[in-house]
């Protein structure tokens, strides 16, 4: 049977749950989840260790003054299953769920010119023709799964972690092998430590990490929040939109080595992972700046490391800290220091095949029981190019981004009308604070949708034109900043094979919302309406 509708919704996680809120007061909609829950990102993250790396009062919902007064977050960076409690909490006191199609992943959505409407097709057998998409599919939330030859083979279990069982595993007695060190594989190998009997960690590319300091949510820090929340929201996104740190007044090279120590001591002591990154004005855009940051950071490991040969694999020296996202852990360097702990280089001497009983190096064999794939994401386009998405002319998505995506503010990609991204390509992405910026885009989209109600048209585009400008920017961006100088999942180099230049705008939440609203302003410059 096919149905109509106004929207189409993809995904339930946090921007998804706030876009049907926010739309459906005005419009018809249907949101679609592959899940079987709500929660997106904390829905599927459910491995041990998993915890939000922004303090808790931060990261939540502003829309709804009641909400944001009446919920206790426990901890001050809070675990995945206090996240997925609070997504519930909200799709249930907003009554969100009659418009959520749970366990319904889209499979195909295709634009038909002549009605200038959208058919949706899911998985389940679902056929929805509606005027506007809303993809509120994630920056990262399409696993990246290692194709290393023998996978059948191996007769141990795998698990990736973002599809980690709902019950917890046995390890007491099982030899556990952890593929990647970046901040999931830091949150979940303490806790594998503790509960197996050997965990032998792959690394490939060392990262920096400082403790997070997670205690218990103070009642006066939760109180002073609240009473403060309306100028804390409007404060978060007229700074970095990242989170409520402490800015630096000096460059490095302004403070003598004594005090770059004690900035940097303090930094490290207090508990926000992005405190380092600002610890001077110039850390990020200064590489003998960034270096005195680092060497501060490798020296804490060489501190905590008992074994020095140890310590020196795992200090990063091959990019500048913050150039990747930067992570905060809990015990993860002390977890070294146990008899249990191996750590393994696989850059030197890489990951060739599964075995029967393990995984195969350049120069070794590993007999495991448990392997976790901690392999990370295809991000930022990857849950979107996975579906069969074809816009005006036949053009595929799929097609359109295999040199790389493109895309006028992270927001809309020519030649696919009336299909918005929330956290999109070359957006600000997971370099903002992924619920309150989720916010602001999801009523930005709502703005441009009742406009195009308002005046009469019936689709909007953007222009390659536009796009080219909007790369433009977003990489003359990056090219001020230490970020170009890392492989990561902010340029796709942690997915083999994969194109394309820097995807993440990092220029800054207040110019970037600035340049998107300014172009609406001037009547709707570089995007098409008909």
């Amino acid at each position: 049977m096919t149905e109509n509708t106004d929207i189409v919704i993809i995904g339930a996680g946090f921007s998804g749950l706030y876009a049907v809120h926010k739309l459906r007061e005005t419009y018809d909609l249907i949101c679609f989840e592959a899940g079987d829950g709500v929660g997106g990102t904390w829905y599927w993250n459910r491995y041990p260790g998993a915890r939000v790396d922004i303090e808790s009062v931060e990261y939540s919902y502003g829309f709804d003054e009641e909400l944001q007064q009446e919920w206790k977050w426990p901890e001050y960076f809070s675990a995945q299953p206090d996240l997925e409690r609070y997504a519930n909490h909200v799709a249930d006191r907003f009554d969100l769920r009659k418009d959520i199609r749970l366990s319904t992943a889209v499979k195909s959505l295709h634009f038909d010119q002549e009605s200038n409407r959208w058919h949706v097709h899911s998985a389940n057998g679902d056929h929805v023709i509606c005027k506007y998409i809303v993809a509120a599919t994630g920056a990262l939330s399409a696993p990246n799964m290692p194709d290393w030859p023998g996978r059948d083979k191996y007769q141990g279990e795998i698990y990736h972690t973002t599809q980690w069982p709902d019950e917890p595993l046995d390890l007491q007695d099982k030899r556990v092998g952890i593929i990647g060190t970046g901040s999931t594989s830091i949150q979940a190998s303490p806790i594998l430590a503790e509960r197996s009997k050997h965990l032998t960690v792959f690394q490939r590319t060392p990262a920096f990490s400082m403790p997070s300091g997670n205690r218990p949510l103070d009642e006066e820090h939760e109180r002073e929040w609240k009473e403060n929340y309306s100028e804390r929201r409007a404060q978060l996104l007229d700074t970095y939109g990242v989170s409520l740190i402490e800015y630096p007044t000096k460059a490095a090279q302004e403070c003598t080595p004594e005090e770059q120590k004690a900035i940097l001591e303090e930094g490290w002591q207090s508990k926000s992972a992005f405190q380092l990154m600002v610890a001077f004005t110039d850390v990020m855009t200064n590489r003998e700046s960034n270096e005195v940051v680092c060497e501060f950071a490798r020296g804490k490991i060489r501190e905590i490391v008992k074994d020095p040969e140890t310590a020196e694999k795992l200090c990063p020296t091959t990019y500048p800290i913050g150039a990747k996202r930067l992570c905060i852990d809990n015990g993860y360097f002390d977890m070294y220091n146990r008899d249990n702990v191996t750590l393994v280089d696989v850059k030197n001497a890489p990951i060739t095949e599964f075995t029967e009983t393990g995984l195969k190096t350049a120069n070794a064999e590993y007999d495991l029981d448990v392997i976790v794939t901690a392999t990370g994401f295809d991000a930022l386009t990857g849950a979107l190019t996975r579906i069969d998405v074809e816009g005006v002319d036949g053009l595929k998505l799929k097609e359109k981004w295999q040199d790389g995506p493109t895309s006028a503010f992270g927001f809309m990609v020519a030649g696919f009308p009336n299909l918005f991204m929330i956290h999109g390509p070359l957006s600000p992405g997971a370099l903002a604070q992924m619920i309150t910026a989720g916010e602001w885009q999801v009523d930005f989209v709502a703005g441009v949708i009742d406009d195009l109600e308002k005046d009469g048209y019936s689709r909007i585009d953007t222009t390659e034109e536009a796009e080219e400008g909007w790369a433009a920017e977003v990489n003359g961006a990056a090219s001020q900043t230490v970020h170009h100088l890392a492989e990561s999942w902010y340029n796709g180099k942690n997915i083999e094979g994969k194109k394309g230049g820097f995807m993440v705008y990092v220029g800054g939440f207040p110019r970037y919302r600035d340049l998107s609203e300014t172009a609406v302003r001037n009547d709707y410059e570089g995007f098409l309406r008909s």
